[in-house]
């Protein structure tokens, strides 16, 4: 196991970014080795349980009341629709089911319903985890009780440029949420998104601030923004792949327990570039259609992927059964281009995930 390190500078950082890119994915992948099984990777399924009408003003989100992106606005799930939802993504090989709220925090009305959920998930054999916007004290503690595994609050960017994409709540604020599910006796899920317009010197901002946690994140997912229309990001330039598998790499050193995952964007990378990320670090992702409110690519394509890569999806305590498995794969096992040609090649365009 790799020494976990809280006090990395932002000159070191800078450094490891500047590497020849072949030099940090060795790196990278050696850390990776020395602390996983590098054909390991955890799936996850997201669920939006109560989606629009925020009234946080992120402007890379479709969710918030701010901005006009034709998204239809939904109450909070009845348990049942969630629980049948967390039923298919356990067949489907997930081994934790997220569940996601447009809030700026939970209304004590709201709270008692979200814990039914998160018992009732987990007693199906799933890990928990949930992203209701900012915690009170009492909050945090009473989804610990209830068995919650995961908490979800992204940090985004880094601080100094914070303020260029939400004005209604503060970078503190995030971290304050963070310490109490800390508090509480949850574990941490926390990460960024790449693309909003943000400088290395940011990448190196939030890097540096995610790995001063102590513990580090369990879960770091890392998003690329996708553009939708209607928010003030919808023409920002492209991120490079590239420039995106650096950071997964660069977050594989600095935190080498955590799990790295590819979150928002990823149905814009080819299954080289994918492969390439998974080289660097990155070992969760999430399975399914849809993040939230945008697009990911299908459970089938990702089975796909896994099988020629040769990567294992973690499996829960309660997994599902290998021949269910081995059916799914089967049936949607199709042919495909060669996994190393036509690495830069296009993919459609997707929404944005939280």
């Amino acid at each position: 196991m790799t020494e976990q390190r809280f006090n990395w500078t932002s000159t070191e950082i800078a450094a490891l970014f500047d590497l020849p890119f072949n030099d940090l994915l060795f790196r990278a992948h050696t850390v990776h080795r020395q602390n996983f099984d590098a054909n390991d990777v955890q799936v996850s399924t997201l669920l939006s349980i109560k989606t629009g009408s925020c009234p946080e003003d992120c402007k890379y989100c479709p969710q918030s009341a701010h901005y006009n992106t034709g998204l239809s606005k939904e109450k909070l799930l009845e348990i049942n629709k969630v629980l049948e939802q967390a039923k298919e993504a356990k067949k489907a090989g997930a081994s934790r089911f997220c569940m996601g709220a447009a809030w700026r925090s939970p209304t004590e009305r709201d709270m008692p319903a979200v814990l039914d959920m998160v018992r009732e998930v987990k007693a199906l054999g799933l890990e928990t985890c949930m992203t209701l916007g900012m915690l009170k004290t009492d909050q945090a503690e009473a989804l610990a009780s209830a068995g919650l595994d995961y908490y979800n609050h992204n940090l985004d960017t880094s601080a100094e440029f914070y303020g260029e994409i939400i004005t209604t709540r503060t970078y503190d604020d995030r971290l304050t949420t963070l310490d109490k599910v800390r508090q509480a006796g949850m574990k941490i899920c926390t990460g960024g998104i790449l693309g909003m317009g943000e400088q290395v010197s940011d990448r190196v901002g939030l890097l540096q601030q995610l790995a001063s946690l102590q513990p580090h994140p369990e879960s770091v997912p890392l998003n690329m923004l996708v553009k939708v229309p209607g928010t003030p990001m919808e023409d920002l330039e492209e991120l490079d792949p590239l420039e995106f598998i650096r950071v997964i790499a660069v977050a594989r050193i600095l935190m080498p327990t955590s799990r790295v995952r590819l979150s928002a964007g990823r149905e814009k990378l080819s299954s080289s570039e994918q492969a390439m990320a998974f080289f660097a670090g990155a070992n969760s992702i999430f399975y399914g259609d849809k993040l939230l409110t945008t697009g990911n690519p299908e459970a089938q394509q990702d089975q796909a992927l896994f099988r020629k890569l040769g990567i294992n999806a973690q499996q829960q305590s309660v997994p599902v059964s290998e021949e269910v498995h081995e059916a799914a794969l089967l049936d949607t096992l199709a042919e495909t281009t060669s996994l190393y040609k036509n690495a830069a090649s296009s993919v459609k365009p997707c929404g944005l995930v939280v």
